[in-house]
């Protein structure tokens, strides 16, 4: 089918045209009349993804994801923020309401959840495209109440955005407030062991006995080195004087009375020689020389003798010196090896408890974020617009749906006369007889009945 014979068809059928067309306008225009005014409150809220966290100091990563848009409108259309702008609306004091939900449920399920529900179909949620802005819009048949929905649902939204924020961190706080009484426990058994045991063995953590104990050690072993000295010399000497020509000794050589009865045994030795020499050996003053030189050699052998024994008491002195001192020594070194170990067991219990008490500090810290993020309700979401009470009502738009029913109209009513032509079939063009009966045409009546064309189709057919 040509246009050329559409517009013949609807050019002849524009009555059944025109006659649809304007029914469903009118009844477009009826309807729209007739329905009741709807009023679209909208409130706007904007998302500042870029402020740093103001607890933790810093901007969260989650912020920034592509998600992070659809999971907020997904939060303000969740039954929680619903659930809390029934309560702030106090809805479920609606008589009407509780009547609905009666004759609807039965009384079966949750009237607030009902509620929520229910006001839930009229909110629209948008997120801008390019920006981080998100609109709330909603339709009621009064427009105060699409005001205030609308106004409820931003201040629920934020509200809810501040109870999971808050909600984790207070679980957070209970369990770190757990760990940080048994870690307080624990530091308390250590700091009370510690002192128990610094009690016990009387050090300090700034105790200088180490030091004192240590000098002390140093002197008994000087002392224990100087003493075997002081009886290797004595031992030494004692040898010496034990053996003939003793008293060429350095002590003897330095003894002032060795030394005079040396030089009186010399004096009288030379006095012997010259008697012996002119008087002979009977004289009786050779043999007093004689006994002269053997009394002075005596008491010489004397004095060497009582010189040797001096250095046999000096060195017997010197050893019982040694011995003490050595049997000092190895106390001391004891002393002093317990109580190293006595530090080194402090130190330890030292330790325990620093670490414990850094382990106490670092939870107690978390402890006091987790109570300062539990008490903050402040959040990065921003009232751009509150939603005040409409003047003009968003529907039924009469003009829009007069345009659509126009439209829609047209297409229904050419379908319809295209119908009815096809169950009448007429013809209407020239165009029709050369392609329907390949004849030609010999000529065209202007003006005839509606009977015509439809008997010479037959009595061509015939």
């Amino acid at each position: 089918m040509s246009f050329g014979q559409i517009l013949a068809i609807l050019r002849a059928r524009w009555v059944v045209l025109a006659a649809i067309i304007s029914l469903t306008l009118l009844v477009t225009l009826v309807v729209s009349f007739l329905l009741p005014k709807q009023y679209t409150a909208t409130a706007a809220v904007v998302i500042d993804v870029k402020s740093p966290d103001p607890v933790a100091g810093m901007v969260l990563p989650g912020v920034m994801m592509p998600s992070y848009l659809a999971t907020q409108v997904d939060l303000i259309q969740s039954e929680r923020v619903a659930l809390r702008v029934v309560n702030a609306l106090k809805l479920t004091d609606s008589t009407k309401l509780r009547d609905d939900w009666m004759k609807e449920g039965h009384g079966e399920g949750s009237f607030e959840v009902w509620i929520a529900e229910l006001i839930g179909k009229n909110l629209t949620v948008t997120p801008s495209r390019e920006s981080n802005v998100i609109n709330f819009s909603y339709n009621a048949v009064d427009s105060g109440f699409a005001a205030s929905l609308a106004n409820a649902y931003v201040e629920a939204y934020i509200n809810a955005t501040g109870d999971l924020r808050v909600e984790p961190a207070k679980k957070y706080g209970a369990t770190f407030e757990n760990l940080a009484s048994q870690l307080r426990a624990r530091l308390e058994v250590a700091q009370n062991k510690l002192a128990a045991y610094q009690k016990e063995t009387g050090l300090l953590a700034t105790d200088a006995r180490l030091d004192v104990e240590t000098a002390r050690l140093n002197d008994l072993s000087q002392q224990v080195v100087l003493l075997q000295a002081t009886r290797s010399d004595a031992e030494t000497r004692k040898i010496s004087a034990a053996h003939e020509g003793s008293d060429n000794t350095a002590d003897a050589m330095n003894s002032s009375l060795i030394s005079g009865l040396k030089v009186e045994l010399a004096r009288a030795e030379a006095q012997l020689e010259q008697y012996s020499s002119r008087l002979g050996d009977a004289h009786p003053s050779v043999i007093d020389s004689k006994a002269s030189v053997a009394s002075l050699r005596g008491r010489l052998r004397t004095e060497l003798n009582r010189l040797a024994g001096s250095y046999g008491t000096t060195s017997s002195v010197t050893q019982s010196k040694l011995a003490e001192a050595t049997v000092a020594l190895e106390k001391q070194r004891a002393k002093l090896l317990a109580l190293n170990q006595q530090r080194n067991d402090a130190a330890v219990l030292l330790r325990d408890v620093e670490n414990l008490q850094k382990g106490y500090d670092a939870v107690q810290a978390r402890v006091m974020q987790a109570t300062v993020e539990s008490n903050t309700m402040q959040t990065n979401l921003s009232v751009l617009k509150y939603a005040s009470k409409p003047t003009k009502p968003s529907s039924p738009k009469i003009f829009l749906n007069g345009i659509i029913a126009l439209f829609l109209g047209s297409i229904v009513a050419m379908a319809t006369v295209l119908g009815i032509e096809l169950i009448d079939r007429r013809i209407r063009t020239n165009f029709e007889i050369l392609h329907e009966f390949k004849l030609p045409v010999l000529g065209v009546m202007l003006k005839t009945d509606n009977a015509a064309p439809r008997a010479l189709l037959g009595l061509i057919r015939s």
